[in-house]
């Protein structure tokens, strides 16, 4: 017998950053004003992380590249590994996402978080038993927002698979 698994994941878009509440705009001009610090030489392609945490603490991050590529870093797991450093007990609420290049077009089309991220980032919606929001921007234009990770992942792989 064969069945069918469908599964639909679902986004709510905005024009622009200026359509969010407050403390999602906060929190997408910190991603957008880390860019400047992200390390991109080689894919010209800069990536600016914020996270918001339970307590209202905002810690950034940046994509970090190197010669050889598998050594480099993106901005969210950047941010991330450094949140849970950082402040260890406190829940990760959002993650706003920005990024930027250096192409002669520049992308107003919202870019999400790589495979990698996006299973890094579940690591810490299951550590919490919280949904983690996303919110995603390219240089300008549109916004697009996840509720969670598990949005993002669907049959992600946590600790709760063994």
């Amino acid at each position: 017998m064969q069945n069918k698994l469908t599964i639909t994941s679902v986004f709510t878009t905005y024009e622009s950053v200026n359509d969010l509440t407050t403390i999602d705009k906060t929190l997408c001009q910190s991603a957008k004003d880390i860019l400047k610090n992200a390390y991109a030489p080689y894919s010209n392609f800069f990536v600016g992380a914020a996270i918001l945490l339970e307590d209202g603490t905002i810690v950034t991050g940046t994509n970090q590249e190197n010669a050889a590529y598998p050594s480099g870093l993106c901005a969210e797991r950047v941010a991330i590994f450094y949140a849970s450093t950082i402040y260890p007990t406190k829940k990760v609420v959002t993650v706003a996402v920005a990024t930027k290049s250096n192409r002669p077009n520049p992308s107003s089309k919202p870019v999400s978080p790589c495979g990698a991220c996006r299973q890094a980032l579940s690591e810490y919606e299951v550590k919490f038993n919280s949904p983690i929001k996303i919110l995603m921007m390219g240089e300008n234009g549109e916004v697009y927002e996840s509720q969670s990770v598990a949005n993002l992942l669907p049959l992600m792989f946590s600790s709760n698979s063994f």
